[in-house]
C-alpha cells in the first residue's frame, strides 16, 4: 500500500498536469520564426467566447488579456534579442470561425522568411557535443551563434573579405567571395577550423 506522502505527491503530479492542460485549452495557433538569435516558438490562445488573448513566445507568457468583447483585431508584441516586432492578425472568416496570421516587421510570416533568405545566411553544425546555429545577417555583417551576437574582424584579402570570430576553443572564419554572376552576387562560406561548412536551409 503507498504512503500518505507518496499519494500526495502523485496527486500534485496530476494537478500539475491538469493545470497546464487546462491552460492551453484555447490554442489555436503555433509558429516557428527564425530569426538571427535563434528559432522562436510563438503560441497564441484565443477564447472565441470571452474574447480571451494569451500570446507565448518561447514559453514564456507575454500578453494575457482575459476578457474582450471584440473578438477580431491584432496584437503586437516583440520577439527576440532584436525585440523584432510581430503582429498576430485576428480575422473572422464565417459565422464563429477565425484565421490567425502572423506578421514579422509588417510582412507575413512567408513573405519575411523568403526575404530573409535573401540577407542571411545560415549554418548548422555540431561542436564540442552541442549543435551551433551561426548567422551571417549580409547588410550589417553581423554574426549570431546560438542566440548570441558574436565578435568579430574583418579583413580584405584578394579574392574578398573574411570575417574572423570564434566560438569557444574554435577558429571561424566566413569568406565572401565575388560568384563573377551578377544576379548571383556574393558568396558567404562558413570555414570552422578549416574545414567548410554546408549551408543550412531553415
Amino acid at each position: 500500500m503507498a504512503s500518505r506522502e507518496e499519494v500526495t505527491v502523485y496527486e500534485d503530479e496530476i494537478r500539475s498536469h491538469y493545470g497546464r492542460l487546462e491552460k492551453m485549452t484555447d490554442l489555436v495557433a503555433m509558429w516557428e520564426v527564425a530569426l538571427s538569435d535563434g528559432i522562436h516558438k510563438i503560441e497564441f490562445e484565443h477564447g472565441t467566447t470571452s474574447g480571451k488573448r494569451v500570446i507565448y513566445v518561447d514559453g514564456k507568457e507575454i500578453i494575457r488579456i482575459d476578457w474582450m468583447f471584440k473578438l477580431v483585431g491584432k496584437e503586437t508584441f516583440p520577439v527576440g534579442a532584436s525585440q523584432t516586432k510581430a503582429t498576430i492578425n485576428i480575422d473572422a472568416v464565417s459565422g464563429f470561425a477565425y484565421e490567425y496570421t502572423l506578421d514579422i516587421n509588417g510582412k507575413s510570416l512567408k513573405k519575411y522568411m523568403e526575404n530573409r533568405s535573401k540577407t542571411t545566411n545560415t549554418w548548422v553544425l555540431h561542436l564540442d557535443g552541442e549543435d551551433c546555429r551561426v548567422v551571417l545577417e549580409k547588410d550589417t555583417m553581423d554574426v549570431w551563434c546560438n542566440g548570441r551576437n558574436m565578435e568579430t574582424a574583418g579583413e580584405f584579402v584578394d579574392d574578398g573579405t573574411e570575417t574572423h570570430f570564434s566560438i569557444g576553443n574554435h577558429d571561424c572564419c566566413i569568406k565572401a567571395v565575388s560568384s563573377g554572376k551578377r544576379r548571383e552576387g556574393i558568396i558567404h562560406t562558413l570555414i570552422v577550423d578549416e574545414r567548410e561548412i554546408p549551408e543550412s536551409t531553415e
